[in-house]
């Protein structure tokens, strides 16, 4: 059964070999993950120069996503080591304090705005809510706090407010600066964390194009402003990557789980791709196995159709990254298995479509999935037609036959399509056809007598003019190519 499900794999030591990301693409990643968080500039150049070494080897098309730091808001560290917060006392926030000063009573922050974003009675919550504390006084530089639920606080932890509000923007200096490099990488993908609204993503796509990289845009969804401005957010953004960290404490663990199938439905209906993220197979970092809750968290995204899944330290700093992969991959197929994946028969029957692509898409959609077909191939310039096929629920594969490689690379990310490597100067469909045929065939993806539905424009070379469709019998042999 081929997978369908996309998997992203995030670079780092663990996987600072060729021979390793060469393992990690034969054992299912699809997208590799740079996070410039991370390294430096000339650690994140190597290793974009490993991928594209390996993906020429291995022949596949491979997808790199770079992964901006945003505005991670911490506070700063203490002069003697972890403290230890107690339940009912006070603890302050400085935003003055010396930056290495802090101890049980008081740490410094490095966020200044902190004093102004927060009032008394807010929440505040310190490494992934592990930490809470309570906004009694705003004093000066000083946040004095009640500690609501104590434990082991060590240097630079995270900070949220609960219900989000903190009004640092989503690109930094230093993610400016990583933009260009982005650019210069010439990355598939570029993720804006924290991101609030559809200006912070808006920014980032011209920060990109003006440094002259194509990459489409990933929107972090981690705050709650984020939630708030959802609609907007997605129709500006070409991805979106339900970031679980962040986003789980600021609308709480409870609203987590039905947040997340509201996001993969809403970024499927309005076309976009969507990746779930974070601790997916966290055990896995030390352990050669998955706990039963990890399967069944994998296998839930998978269900709600998530176009990908995604491992972060798990094949970043984990003991098993290529084990790590290939039980992800496992886990995605058994849940491709079930009725719940299969076809969906109505899938936009009532809309209005504005662009022909997009029409013959969900008509390609619809004829498939109620005839026996074998697989889908759309000739595509820009991968436009195989994404829109890739929203409707369907278990019939969809080849994405192009002659450039950003196209192969970008579908690298969308759940059930395959990108096929495929320069066609012809003008005679006769030939055309004959060639895609020998390259299924060839692949044993197709055999003689079935059947297949093909798209293409009829300008050729010119992106978003697919407007034909044709459904087809495989030959007991491929025309011979002119």
């Amino acid at each position: 059964m081929r997978r369908r499900t996309k998997i992203v794999a995030t670079l780092g030591p663990a996987t600072d070999d060729a021979a390793v990301i060469e393992q990690l693409i034969l054992a299912g990643a699809d997208v590799f993950r740079i996070n410039f968080s991370h390294g430096t500039a000339a650690d994140q150049e190597a290793r974009v120069a490993r991928v594209r070494q390996v993906e020429h080897k291995v022949g596949r098309h491979i997808g790199i996503m770079g992964d901006l730091q945003g505005p991670k808001i911490r506070i700063e560290s203490f002069k003697a080591g972890p403290v230890m917060l107690v339940e009912g006392r006070e603890f302050i926030l400085d935003v003055a304090m010396d930056p290495h000063g802090g101890d049980e009573h008081a740490v410094g922050c490095a966020y200044r705005s902190l004093t102004h974003d927060v009032v008394a009675g807010d929440t505040l919550l310190l490494d992934d809510g592990l930490i809470v504390l309570e906004v009694e006084q705003v004093e000066g530089t000083r946040i004095h706090c009640r500690v609501k639920q104590g434990g082991r606080l060590a240097d630079h932890k995270g900070l949220n407010k609960q219900g989000g509000g903190l009004s640092a923007p989503a690109l930094t200096d230093k993610d400016r600066h990583d933009v260009e490099l982005a650019a210069r990488l010439k990355l598939d993908f570029m993720s804006v964390s924290f991101a609030r609204n559809a200006e912070d993503i808006e920014e980032a796509r011209r920060l990109l194009r003006a440094a002259g990289g194509y990459g489409r845009i990933v929107a972090k969804i981690e705050r709650a402003e984020a939630v708030t401005n959802i609609r907007s957010i997605i129709d500006a953004s070409d991805v979106i990557m339900v970031a679980r960290g962040d986003l789980a404490v600021e609308v709480g663990y409870a609203s987590m789980t039905g947040l997340q199938k509201g996001l993969i439905r809403l970024a499927r209906a309005r076309n976009k791709v969507c990746i779930t993220a974070t601790q997916m197979l966290e055990s896995m970092i030390h352990s050669p196995s998955p706990t039963r809750a990890e399967v069944s968290d994998v296998a839930n995204a998978v269900m709600d159709g998530t176009d990908a899944v995604m491992l972060s330290a798990e094949t970043a700093v984990g003991k098993y990254p290529v084990r790590a992969v290939r039980t992800m991959a496992e886990l995605c197929i058994g849940a491709e298995k079930h009725e719940t994946f299969r076809r969906a028969a109505n899938y936009r029957l009532e809309d209005v479509f504005t662009h022909v692509d997009e029409a013959i898409a969900m008509a390609v959609m619809y004829v498939a999935n109620h005839l026996d077909v074998t697989a889908i191939i759309a000739l595509t310039e820009s991968g436009s037609t195989p994404l829109w096929m890739s929203r409707v629920r369907s278990d019939i594969p969809v080849f994405a036959f192009t002659r450039h490689e950003s196209t192969l690379r970008r579908v690298s990310m969308y759940r059930g399509v395959y990108a096929v490597a495929f320069d066609e100067s012809s003008a005679d469909p006769a030939v055309t056809q004959g060639r895609v045929f020998e390259a299924l065939l060839k692949a044993g993806v197709v055999s003689p007598g079935d059947l297949v539905v093909l798209t293409k424009g009829d300008q050729q070379g010119v992106a978003g003019r697919t407007n034909s469709m044709q459904i087809l019998t495989v030959p007991r042999s491929a025309p011979a190519s002119a």
